[in-house]
């Protein structure tokens, strides 16, 4: 039994992002994976080593996931939501998105180094029936065999083939600007990182023109969980205007930021001091997306409680 738990428990961070790509929520991801370990413990004499333990291990969790999103609204981001009220992506902190090293029993590890948490990608899957992108998932981002995942969704290799083909026409619909495939994303180059700590230092400092700088014309802003969502340079300019002039009734005090990494893509966490206050608390963690020395992209995640996750400090000093 302690031997079953052991080798159940490698797969815990892989199973919490493939929760976390079936359902769109980091929070609802931690949640279903304890499901999946207490499912798995229950039915563990029914294992008979037919499959590797991981893909018996995804099966509980992929209908786990489908059990979940019945008859739910999908979740998305403002710019592309279907009602103002979300609900909406999560993101996911890049430290707790390990790929699992192969080894000799379970070689079938070494694919997920291959995954893409990409929130443009997120945001595209979600658009997809349940089974539609549970199918997209294990045969398109896990490599899996047609045969393998009509087996663990309980359907025919006709009726995957046939839901792949589907998804993905609706998939390419939702390609993000200048990108003609779905493929796992670049690590961010030095140049990438210096914009985002120019933006950083020029968000600290309340200093406009050195954002618009580093905006490009057409960048796209959101920050769920508000409906509102800006598709130009000069929208986000005059929101962060409001925002930052302590005359406004939309001021919202200091900033200060800290680097953060969030589905494969920089970001930054942003603490705020309001007026009168004594220290300076989580705010939001915007995920950026750059092109050609601009960002192109930035979603502000208004998640204060996600920040223990990302591992970033409670709080900071003035």
């Amino acid at each position: 039994m302690t031997d079953f738990a052991e080798r159940a428990e490698r797969h815990r961070g892989e199973l919490r992002v493939h929760c976390y790509r079936m359902l769109g929520s980091f929070d609802e991801a931690e949640d279903l994976v304890q499901e999946v370990f207490l499912r798995a413990w229950r039915g563990r004499d029914g294992f008979e080593g037919r499959s590797s333990l991981r893909a018996w291990l995804y099966r509980i969790a992929t209908n786990a996931c489908l059990d979940v999103l019945d008859g739910r609204s999908r979740r998305t981001l403002p710019d592309q939501a279907d009602s103002p009220a979300g609900p909406w992506l999560q993101p996911f902190p890049d430290h707790l998105w390990e790929p699992v090293a192969p080894s000799a029993d379970d070689p079938e590890a070494a694919v997920v180094a291959k995954e893409t948490l990409e929130l443009a990608f997120l945001a595209a899957i979600q658009h997809l029936p349940p089974r539609q992108r549970a199918a997209t998932i294990l045969c398109d981002v896990l490599g899996w065999p047609v045969r393998q995942t009509a087996e663990a969704l309980d359907g025919s290799v006709a009726s995957v083939n046939s839901a792949l083909q589907r998804a993905r026409a609706t998939l390419r619909t939702h390609l993000p600007p200048g990108r003609s495939d779905w493929a796992p994303s670049a690590p961010p180059t030095d140049e990438e990182r210096r914009i985002l700590r120019r933006y950083m230092s020029a968000v600290e400092r309340g200093d406009l023109t050195e954002v618009a700088a580093l905006l490009a014309r057409d960048v796209r802003a959101t920050m769920p969980p508000y409906p509102e969502w800006f598709a130009d340079r000069d929208g986000v300019l005059a929101a962060l205007s409001a925002s930052w002039d302590a005359g406004s009734p939309d001021y919202i005090g200091t900033l200060r930021m800290l680097p953060a990494s969030a589905n494969g893509q920089l970001a930054a966490a942003t603490y705020r001091c309001p007026p009168g206050g004594h220290a300076y608390e989580p705010f939001g963690i915007g995920v950026l997306r750059i092109r050609d020395g601009r960002i192109t992209e930035i979603v502000a995640f208004h998640e204060p409680a996600l920040f223990p996750s990302f591992n970033l400090p409670p709080t900071l000093d003035r």
